[in-house]
């Protein structure tokens, strides 16, 4: 029975979220059988460049490190605010998501040439955490049963905690720096006076993915109600 309740809330996950998910998992697993190695993983603008191994690219997104905290940390948190922006201010606007998607990646990529690092899947849940963060202003919420904060501030403890665990800043700073600028060329210079929306998504991409929500075959979950963990949001404060 339970095995059967893990499968359909598996299905029941929106696609993006879903396919993202589970190609993390699929690559951690495959470096912790050895199948392929970190090596072969990292970003590197030399082979990528040189010997055309563009594979990197992307699975410098999907890597998270070895089965452990850091990873299933990481995991919960992906998967979390990625399926609460899914289901909340891109419902059926896969194809937009998909594109917050890829320019999120562009970005971070063009940063990468520029500084040392070799995976960028941490920054990437940071961007993702930064704009549900900054369109859901009002929701409260509860790190660990320790801090109490509005929703804005989320990205900024996640970046003090990752210090604690001894992690570099740079990481969070980027994923923040991005997210900041995705919701600024979405959310904020729409709405001014004379403003324009500037990132576009092509038709080829809502052709592919903005089908009838019918067809889609999950049950929307409200962002007004995260619920879960103990970091999980409270209602927003009415007072």
């Amino acid at each position: 029975m339970a095995h059967q309740s893990l499968i359909q809330e598996y299905m029941q996950t929106p696609v993006v979220t879903r396919a993202y998910t589970t190609a993390c998992v699929l690559t951690t697993l495959a470096v912790q059988l050895e199948i392929v190695s970190p090596f072969q993983l990292y970003f590197n603008p030399i082979l990528i460049l040189k010997q055309y191994q563009v594979w990197r690219l992307v699975t410098t997104f999907l890597y998270f490190g070895t089965f452990g905290f850091n990873f299933f940390f990481n995991m919960i948190f992906t998967y979390r605010y990625c399926r609460m922006l899914e289901e909340g201010s891109f419902r059926r606007r896969t194809a937009d998501f998909v594109m917050m998607f890829i320019f999120g990646g562009v970005c971070m990529v063009i940063c990468a040439f520029f500084v040392n690092l070799l995976f960028l899947g941490q920054a990437f849940t940071i961007m993702l955490v930064y704009v549900w963060s900054r369109r859901n202003p009002l929701i409260r919420m509860n790190f660990f049963g320790l801090l109490n904060f509005q929703a804005p501030y989320l990205p900024w403890v996640l970046l003090g905690f990752s210090v604690l665990l001894g992690n570099t800043v740079l990481v969070d700073l980027m994923g923040m720096a991005v997210g900041h600028t995705y919701y600024v060329m979405e959310d904020v210079f729409p709405l001014q006076s004379g403003g324009i929306r500037i990132l576009k998504t092509p038709q080829f991409l809502k052709r592919l993915f903005d089908r009838p929500v019918e067809e889609r075959g999950y049950s929307p979950l409200p962002e007004e109600q995260p619920g879960g963990f103990d970091w999980q949001a409270d209602a927003p404060n009415q007072n």
